[in-house]
């Protein structure tokens, strides 16, 4: 088949790190033999505006085509608000870049069109799908759903523009059930990001070693602490509370760095912490549980469908929260032999896109 994937998230050449979940199923379907192209539509800012809201690293100073993974991508600057306010202005913005997108496929037709996150990058996604007469589908995250499809005018569009999909493909089940309250999709399927991370870096967890309460440890926050939606106050407040035990506690974060980093920084952690207030995944749980460090978190996402209870704080309190890490590090790993379910493999995940788009081929 030929798919047109169409995401306002992608690795930029000034951020390898923006949306590789978004390049990783940009390799799954190529791997299964599809012709891929790829939209990225980016807002329009300055370098001042990027600067003051980390997740738009890159954007500013991105070129119109570039090159990632082999891959050619197209990315046609709109105007838009953050938050998604004035959501009439950034949908006719976008709208008006069909037309240069059509100019840019050439003798490109796609057989369906795939818009990775909705908002706005659905809207341009329906459009190209009804000028080729072919489906739509959209697959959500934790922002269109948790954000966009619960705020004012622009829930109400989103909730229109999912309802008008041929299908959507929501990354987990908390997701698709909160999905599921707010609007009623012709077509749902539950497909999650497939965890990548490279063999080098792979490693079964292992027993902590040092000295009970008296050896330093390093704790891995998993994000940039400037998001606020992930919470570091709250791993700060562990931390203090874990040092008030009696342990040495630093805290390592990360921001928007390459994989093999950000692997490399998982390999040497004692134990990473997830604080959350929203997620639908996370990612990086899974990723540092492949690189063999112990995971805690709060009740976020999917973590509660494959993480032992016993490693879940599910109250939010720190004293809670630093309970857990210290039952984490004083676990025996090596005789639970812990793994991530088959349900997050390359091989799985593959097997259902698979089975998704020959429903759309035929």
């Amino acid at each position: 088949m030929r798919i047109l994937v169409v995401s306002t998230l992608y690795p930029l050449p000034g951020n390898v790190a923006r949306g590789t979940f978004v390049a990783d199923h940009v390799q799954i379907l190529e791997s299964l033999g599809n012709e891929v192209k790829i939209i990225n539509p980016l807002p329009r800012m300055s370098s001042y505006l990027e600067s003051a809201k980390p997740t738009l690293k890159g954007v500013s100073k991105a070129p119109k085509e570039f090159q990632f993974g082999g891959n050619s991508v197209y990315s046609p600057k709109y105007w838009a608000l953050s938050g998604g306010s004035m959501a009439w202005m950034t949908k006719y913005s976008i709208s008006r870049k069909v037309s240069s997108v059509v100019k840019w496929l050439g003798d490109f037709r796609p057989d369906i069109v795939i818009s990775h996150t909705l908002w706005p990058s659905g809207i341009i996604a329906h459009k190209l799908a009804s000028k080729y007469g072919v489906p739509c589908l959209g697959v959500v995250h934790g922002w269109d759903v948790d954000v966009g499809l619960i705020g004012g005018d622009l829930g109400k569009t989103l909730k229109r523009m999912i309802e008008s999909f041929d299908c959507i493909v929501s990354t987990s089940n908390p997701l698709n059930s909160r999905l599921l309250k707010h609007a009623s999709p012709k077509m749902n399927a539950v497909i999650p990001c497939h965890i990548e991370v490279g063999k080098d870096w792979r490693k079964s967890i292992t027993n902590f070693r040092g000295r009970w309460r008296r050896e330093p440890i390093d704790i891995l926050f998993p994000s940039d602490p400037r998001r606020p939606e992930k919470d570091y106050y709250l791993a700060l407040e562990c931390g203090r509370e874990l040092e008030t035990r009696g342990w040495v506690v630093g805290i390592t974060t990360l921001k928007q760095q390459p994989r093999d980093l950000v692997w490399d920084r998982m390999m040497v952690a004692d134990l990473t912490v997830i604080t959350s207030k929203r997620e639908s995944g996370p990612m990086v749980a899974k990723e540092s549980i492949l690189c063999g460090t112990p995971v805690v978190s709060v009740d976020v996402g999917d973590v509660s469908e494959w993480l032992p209870n016993e490693f879940i704080s599910y109250s939010r309190k720190a004293q809670e929260l630093a309970d857990k890490c210290e039952h984490a590090l004083q676990f025996d790993w090596k005789n639970l032999d812990f793994q991530l379910p088959e349900t997050f493999s390359s091989e799985t995940i593959s097997s259902q896109w698979e089975d998704l788009l020959l429903r759309f081929s035929q």
